[in-house]
């Protein structure tokens, strides 16, 4: 047991995962899910710190290492993980492709083992371990456009490790510690006399293309789409709230947070409500719930940071669940187009439920998960008399019951009959779709048991008057502006079209400017050929006349040519000679 415990948490499904290969193809699903099991297992019973058990810490090359630190921040993040790989696997019992069962297991056992990772060294090894494995997720599509997504994917991922592990060089260089912990002291900002240090600015740039910051957010909404039914529900889960994890455990209190929570929060509800694709739709969602955690990191008082982890926590499981329900109908009908949906409520009753449950969750019913972990956040920002954050998060939160809360179940299970009938999803995805369903309701209503999970005491209670009177007409209005916008032909129609934001630069702009340049370099090589070509010929003529038989060199000269040639060269060299 001594030698279980030395070893970095889900360590089951990375090494076990590499090995699914070597049972038949009906057993590898069943093996994914017994090793994501064990994990769970393994880490429920590891000891926390604090309770009389220290990190795993050795020494290499000078450098001191923690592969292993366990305390109550990494904790909840890594039962969560847990949950989701489980879920996750349980969803993917009918597949029989080796790829994606071997990438589902190394991806979520080094997420796992990133989050409990004390220093940045092992933290960097299982982030870049989480790239490359996830990218097969999305390639394990078999298109073309998959194959270019997943690219696209790896070339952002990476690059973020390798911004991770610059930063980490230079930590040790400047303080010969790669101990992975606070990066900021109060009143710290990006700039000036007080601008964080050299290492602080690459990782937290890591953490930002992780975390799918503005600007740096269109890989997400690029691959998740693009991958697999079952491999979407995997990426969902790890990759981005890594990033959260890593943001509270090193930049908890940055101000510069909060604002790039609030942009967060609200620049995907526009593409969202235009999106025609239902997995488009929820990864600009997730964009959008990344910013209620980003503000709660941001103002870092113990209130935010457990509104954090609880958001983020609940957050994986209804997210999971929506990305589940709307895989279940791409799995059944062959497309998740809004366009080319509708009125599956009848012959997918039970995918319907899920779903609605929730787009409920993510909206923040009162006594669903939603709503006892984002209101932690919103009532972090009110204490802290942040008034703007405050409306931000409020009209935010809208939003979210807008694109993900009504226009999911709406457009795919509801609005116009598009004839569509087909069977009910797979028992097993059912299966997995009622855990995550009941988990939703589960922490809704016993939320004192999420609540112990947190960092810090928690002095919160959710089910007040003002509260749930605030979210309840929140959500009123929001349905209510939905139907009359539906009503008055105002709502923005779905269109079969490819909706670009940001990555209008590298699809439309880089490919046209890069064209462009082409065309001028090639008018100036033709062009210089041209004239060179000229140039050479006319040279080449001279030569020619010069040097042939009737050319003033090449012609036969007379004795007295030469002799008076002799004497001026024999002139000039006396004259230089003797000066």
């Amino acid at each position: 047991m001594n030698l279980l415990s030395a070893l970095p948490p889900g360590w089951p499904m990375i090494v076990g995962g590499v090995f699914l290969w070597l049972l038949p193809k009906r057993a590898q699903a069943g093996g994914a899910l017994g090793l994501a099991i064990l994990s769970s297992l393994l880490f429920w019973f590891t000891p926390v710190l604090g309770d009389g058990e220290t990190a795993k810490t050795f020494s290499m090359l000078g450098a001191e290492l923690q592969p292993i630190r366990i305390d109550s921040l990494s904790r909840p993040f890594g039962l969560v993980f847990h949950i989701a790989a489980i879920v996750s696997a349980i969803y993917a019992l009918h597949v029989r492709d080796t790829r994606q069962h071997i990438a589902g297991m190394v991806y979520a056992g080094a997420a796992i083992g990133a989050c409990c990772a004390g220093d940045l060294m092992t933290l960097f090894v299982f982030w870049e371990l989480t790239a490359i494995s996830s990218v097969f997720l999305v390639w394990a599509s078999d298109t073309p456009a998959a194959y270019r997504a997943g690219m696209r994917y790896l070339i952002v991922q990476v690059g973020s490790g390798v911004l991770l592990l610059t930063g980490a060089i230079i930590q040790y260089v400047e303080t010969d510690s790669l101990k992975f912990d606070l990066f900021v002291s109060e009143g710290q900002t990006l700039f000036g006399s007080d601008a964080i240090s050299p290492a602080a600015w690459c990782v937290l740039f890591a953490f930002a293309i992780k975390c799918a910051f503005p600007l740096l957010h269109n890989w997400l909404q690029d691959s998740y789409p693009k991958a697999t039914v079952t491999g979407t529900v995997f990426l969902s889960a790890f990759t981005t709230k890594l990033a959260v994890y890593s943001l509270a455990r090193g930049f908890a209190g940055f101000d510069p947070l909060i604002t790039v929570g609030c942009v967060m929060t609200l620049f995907p509800i526009i593409f969202a409500v235009i999106e025609n694709d239902l997995r488009r739709v929820l990864a600009y969602s997730l964009n959008n719930q990344l910013g209620f955690m980003v503000v709660g990191v941001g103002i870092g008082t113990e209130l935010a940071i457990n509104g954090t982890v609880a958001h983020a926590f609940c957050h994986i499981i209804y997210k999971s669940l929506l990305f589940m329900s709307v895989g279940a109908v791409l799995f059944r009908v062959g497309t998740a187009k809004a366009t080319e949906l509708g009125g599956l409520h009848k012959s997918m009753p039970w995918t319907t439920a899920f779903c609605m449950i929730g787009a409920g969750a993510i909206s923040g019913f009162p006594l669903l998960s939603g709503f006892v972990s984002k209101s932690m956040i919103i009532s972090a920002a009110g204490e802290e008399h942040m008034f703007g954050v405050w409306i931000v998060l409020l009209i935010a939160s809208a939003g979210v019951m807008e694109h993900s809360g009504i226009k999911i179940p709406f457009f795919a299970f509801f609005a116009h009959d598009s004839g569509k009938r087909v069977k009910e999803a797979p028992w097993n995805m059912l299966l997995a779709m009622s855990i995550a369903a009941f988990s939703c309701i589960a922490l809704g209503i016993a939320y004192p048991l999420l609540y112990r999970l947190l960092p810090f005491d928690v002095d919160y209670h959710p089910y007040t008057i003002t509260h749930v009177v605030t979210q309840l007409q929140l959500l009123m209005f929001a349905a209510l502006a939905f139907v009359a916008l539906m009503k008055s032909g105002l709502y923005p129609a779905e269109q079969r079209a490819v909706n670009l934001d940001t990555d209008w630069v590298y699809r439309r702009l880089i490919p046209k400017a890069t064209r462009g340049g082409q065309v001028a370099i090639e008018l100036v090589d033709q062009t210089f050929r041209h004239d060179f070509m000229l140039t050479l010929r006319s040279g080449l003529r001279m030569v020619q006349r010069s040097f042939n038989v009737n050319g003033w060199i090449g012609r036969t000269w007379s004795t007295s040519t030469m002799a008076f040639w002799a004497a001026t060269l024999l002139a000039i060299s006396l004259v230089l000679y003797y000066t």
